[in-house]
């Protein structure tokens, strides 16, 4: 159509020219003055086309969208009606996206959950009703102010800086300390940011009672299962007292105590490391010389399994926490690998630093794990078979306790396994983490 209407134009400018050239002949053949008689011509029609360019300049500018053209002929009759017809055309389609914006706006008005969307630099551009009530905005004052500046909390600041947007995060809500959001932010057009904000309160309340209530019973039976326990090491102390039928059975008591003992004792240790966010003390650690005493451990419990376990230290580099829980958490990863590993097989523990931080990593030629299991291997009980734990001994917790640990330090746990060729380890720390000597 486009091309059809510059044809129009074309032929309607040819005629023009025709009719003004024409006309300039017949002028100049009676006057004798040709030239003139042109000149004058192209002025009359060059005053003529400046006058419908005003008319043109005036519609334009009168920003009246019902106002109908101006009355044109010949080709500036055909412009007028061109553009009339493009602009009710864009009146249309500016309507019927008006009318989807605002379908959006009234069903994201309704939700329960928050919807704030970011500019490229985490500046606020939009949000719905929600947002103020979880997060405290405030409409039109907050628009184009940093989503850091509003929502204070310093985990969502190096949550919103670090762009990892993988996990949500979960803080306590701008507007109330008893109320607990969940945020989780993606990523769109250019660079821009869609952040989706719930209250989660119920849920935590939920998880809390949980926690409390494991670690309640865990203490309460501690002191039960200790009475027990120490009235049992005195009977297989004097054994050669006690009848020999009972001997048996007094054994095995003493070594599934031994295992509620352990037990308790982790679902002690994670029932503290959930109870906040960093741990309470944070020095720098001298990693290589923990991961010395953890080895010379481990040699220790592989005893007479002729395992060659291996420390490679590639770096200097101090990590900043709590020397107890990285212990728990190194010492569950290396213990694991000598428990799986079958007689004469390798270990090798391996700490090195790069431009993202530094990494720990245990690598074993153990059964393995299938690729089926991995995603659940944090999780607090979960068995892969579920002999494995019986016959090593293991609670089950090692692996939730290390993604605690790791979480408390800013750390992430990775997991790669072949079955059959053994599984390898990996915990990553941020430079924030990191101490040069």
């Amino acid at each position: 159509m486009c091309f059809q209407l510059n044809q129009n134009w074309y032929g309607t400018l040819i005629r023009h020219m025709l009719m003004l050239v024409t006309a300039a002949l017949v002028v100049g053949a009676i006057s004798n003055q040709y030239g003139w008689s042109l000149a004058i011509g192209l002025g009359l029609y060059l005053a003529w086309t400046l006058k419908q360019l005003l008319r043109l300049h005036d519609w334009l500018s009168s920003h009246k969208a019902d106002e109908p053209p101006p009355d044109g002929y010949g080709l500036w009759g055909e412009v007028f009606d061109s553009i009339y017809h493009l602009q009710r055309r864009d009146q249309r389609v500016r309507g019927r996206l008006q009318a989807v914006i605002d379908r959006v706006q009234e069903s994201t008005a309704a939700l329960k959950d928050a919807v704030i969307m970011l500019d490229s630099e985490g500046n606020l551009e939009w949000w719905n009703r929600a947002a103020e009530t979880l997060l405290g905005l405030k409409t039109p004052q907050d628009s184009g102010q940093s989503v850091s500046n509003l929502v204070r909390h310093p985990r969502f600041k190096e949550y919103f800086e670090q762009g990892n947007y993988a996990e949500p995060l979960e803080i306590p809500s701008p507007t109330n300390d008893r109320m607990r959001i969940q945020l989780l932010i993606t990523r769109y057009g250019n660079n821009e940011h869609l952040m989706l904000v719930r209250d989660v309160t119920r849920i935590h309340q939920l998880e809390q009672m949980r926690k409390d209530f494991v670690a309640n019973v865990s203490h309460e039976l501690r002191t039960p299962l200790t009475v027990i326990f120490g009235y049992l090491e005195t009977l297989l102390d004097n054994v050669e007292e006690v009848n020999p039928r009972w001997v048996r059975a007094l054994q095995q008591m003493h070594q599934q105590g031994g295992r509620m003992q352990t037990l308790l004792n982790d679902l002690l240790l994670l029932a503290k490391l959930e109870a906040t966010d960093y741990p309470s003390d944070s020095y720098p650690i001298e990693v290589g010389t923990l991961l010395k005493t953890i080895k010379g451990d481990a040699q220790a419990l592989s005893a007479n399994k002729n395992q060659q376990i291996s420390l490679n230290l590639e770096s200097e580099v101090q990590l900043k926490g709590s020397e107890t829980e990285l212990r728990s958490a190194f010492s569950n990863l290396i213990f694991n690998a000598v428990k799986y590993t079958p007689a004469d097989g390798k270990i090798h523990i391996r700490w090195w630093a790069d431009e993202h931080g530094a990494h720990l990593s245990v690598q074993d030629s153990g059964i393995g794990i299938e690729t089926k299991h991995l995603p659940r291997l944090t999780e607090r009980f979960y068995r892969v078979d579920s002999s494995r734990a019986s016959n090593t001994g293991g609670t089950g917790l090692g692996l939730a306790i290390v993604k605690h640990v790791l979480l408390r330090h800013r750390g992430t746990l990775e997991i790669n396994s072949v079955p059959g060729k053994g599984s390898v380890f990996i915990c990553h720390f941020p430079a924030i983490q990191l101490i040069n000597p």
